[in-house]
């Protein structure tokens, strides 16, 4: 059973400048709940319970908004606003949430470093905390399932366009069942020619401790940063390791435009919103 998590939040987030100059884009709201509480929400319902976020400079929102707030509980419950009451209230109670500084932005590796004492000898999730996915089973609990039966690393995959591998790390692997691929290789960001496959790590991670030795002897690349896909390719060199293309659908919220879609999709899911957000798009569409 996965118990803990990490996820990684330390970034600047400089592609949503100048929003980002003072708010996390974690924070950033996909219609009115942040990015990131819906990650979390992802691994409580996959049977997680301890989750270490992974911060930086000018990420205090974060932490408040996993904390209590005395003074708005009590101005809700003066006016009998029970309903959101107990809203604001869950988001403190969904998980023991720790968090530990990355005190140099030094890439995703050194990152999940962060978390090695608190992690300890024991298997992990790691969720990034800009990607949404989603799906009917939180991909976290399959990748969850599908390390009990092998007790062994294991990443979300997604098929992409090869015109699109170069902003991914992406695969070579051999499939051995339904969706499962027994890993062979990891590329960081190849070429389209140079592509070993389309298929992309998805932002969701089940990792063996064996991997905090691996991100030690990682050297540093590009930016003086320490690549967690280099770290995997150490490590499946030692031991097996396996993807899974899951069963759902991913959301980058790292970048404006796909942040923009989401908000959409995400609205036109919603009760409350689905009518007048319909009405309000036909209505866009009719005078472009």
């Amino acid at each position: 059973m996965i118990r803990k998590a990490v996820i990684p939040a330390a970034g600047f987030g400089t592609r949503f400048l100048p929003v980002t100059k003072s708010q996390p884009k974690e924070m950033l709201p996909i219609v009115d709940k942040p990015v990131i509480q819906y990650v979390v929400e992802e691994a409580v319902a996959s049977g997680i319970t301890d989750i270490l976020m992974v911060i930086g400079k000018g990420k205090r929102a974060i932490e408040e908004h996993f904390d209590r707030n005395f003074e708005l509980e009590t101005e809700l419950a003066e006016k009998g606003r029970e309903e959101e009451l107990a809203m604001v209230r869950r988001i403190s109670e969904l998980a023991d949430i720790h968090f530990v500084w990355q005190k140099e932005l030094r890439g995703l590796g050194d990152a999940v470093a962060c978390a090695r004492h608190h992690i300890g000898n024991e298997p992990f999730a790691v969720l990034l905390g800009d990607t949404l996915v989603e799906s009917i089973t939180p991909v976290t609990l399959q990748l969850a399932r599908l390390f009990e039966r092998y007790r062994e690393s294991v990443v979300a995959l997604e098929e992409v366009p090869l015109s699109k591998v170069n902003r991914y790390g992406v695969i070579a692997g051999r499939l051995i069942s339904e969706g499962v691929y027994l890993i062979e290789d990891f590329v960081e960001k190849p070429l389209p020619s140079e592509a070993p496959s389309n298929l992309a790590i998805a932002g969701r991670y089940v990792l063996t401790p064996d991997i905090f030795e691996c991100i030690e002897r990682t050297p540093s690349g590009k930016n003086n940063e320490i690549q967690l896909t280099d770290a995997m390719q150490m490590l499946v060199g030692t031991r097996a390791m396996y993807g899974l293309r899951f069963d759902g659908h991913r959301h980058d919220i790292g970048n404006k435009l796909d942040f923009i879609r989401t908000n959409v999709v995400f609205a036109l899911q919603r009760d409350d919103l689905r009518a007048e957000v319909t009405v309000f798009i036909r209505e866009l569409c009719s005078r472009l």
